[in-house]
């Protein structure tokens, strides 16, 4: 790396200084929504999707400040990067919260807590779902495809799967499948994201367990996540995709046994 110079250092600290404010104001006006819930919890979950949006803020300040490093410094700044890795999972969480983080159950397991933000309309849902995908994947971006912080992402990703999901409107989605329908693009846009997300987690699972853990847990996950995708297919009425998916967890569990197995004759059995 080449010698930084001092006006790229002085452009640096003043933009960070303005960086670093817009991000305490963000944790403030957190802190004050957080109070704001714990005293009183009428319309908690509204104000728990104001709380993923600001996390989400936060994560694309901490982007940004890694990125002036990377363009005035020359250097990758992994606390930005953490910080925003951090947002990230503040923001699922804050999502699990509301829709919970329930992946291959019926609507109906959810269906009370889901139903709490009714009112949140099919735009603004699907434009949430896109900005945390946004911020997931930059944050991702970010490390590089290297980073030690490879693997968790697939739990990140997954977790995101579940609550993009969750968001859906499941009890009017399919009354609501006509082009005609107010909202209808906003509607596909989000249930073709999640298809995909579902899929990819599937995919991430299966190739943690294949590349890095060897663990029988992460194989498991792998087809819950198909088992959702079949799940959410039924659900809307296509049966042909959801007996593909029934077809492709089929080979994959029989993998699953009979990996198990080998790693039980040989003592090296990783539940």
């Amino acid at each position: 790396m080449g010698k930084v110079s001092g006006e790229a250092k002085r452009r640096y600290f003043e933009k960070i200084k303005e960086y670093k404010l817009a991000v305490d104001q963000i944790l403030q006006r957190e802190k004050k929504l957080l109070e704001t819930v714990e005293n009183d919890e009428l319309g908690a979950g509204y104000k728990k999707l104001r709380l993923v949006d600001e996390s989400l803020n936060l994560v694309s300040y901490y982007v940004l400040m890694n990125n002036l490093s990377m363009s005035l410094l020359g250097v990758r700044n992994d606390a930005f990067l953490n910080d925003a890795r951090k947002a990230c999972y503040k923001a699922i969480i804050y999502l699990e919260e509301v829709v919970t983080g329930y992946l291959d159950v019926p609507y109906s397991d959810y269906a009370e807590q889901a139903e709490k933000i009714g009112s949140f309309d099919d735009e603004n849902r699907w434009l949430l779902v896109r900005k945390l995908g946004f911020a997931v994947d930059a944050v991702k971006d970010g490390f590089g495809e290297n980073s030690k912080w490879k693997w968790s992402f697939v739990e990140i990703e997954g977790r995101f799967a579940t609550v993009a999901k969750n968001l859906l409107d499941l009890k009017n989605f399919v009354a609501k499948m006509d082009p005609r329908e107010a909202g209808y693009e906003s509607r596909m846009r989000h249930l073709n994201l999640v298809k995909g997300l579902l899929a990819k987690s599937a995919d991430g699972y299966r190739q943690k367990y294949e590349l890095s853990t060897g663990r029988i847990d992460d194989f498991k996950l792998a087809i819950r996540y198909l088992s959702a995708l079949r799940r959410l297919n039924i659900l809307l009425g296509d049966s042909t995709e959801a007996e593909n998916i029934k077809k492709k967890i089929d080979v994959w569990k029989t993998k699953m046994d009979n990996d198990r197995k080998r790693q039980e004759s040989s003592g090296t059995n990783r539940l």
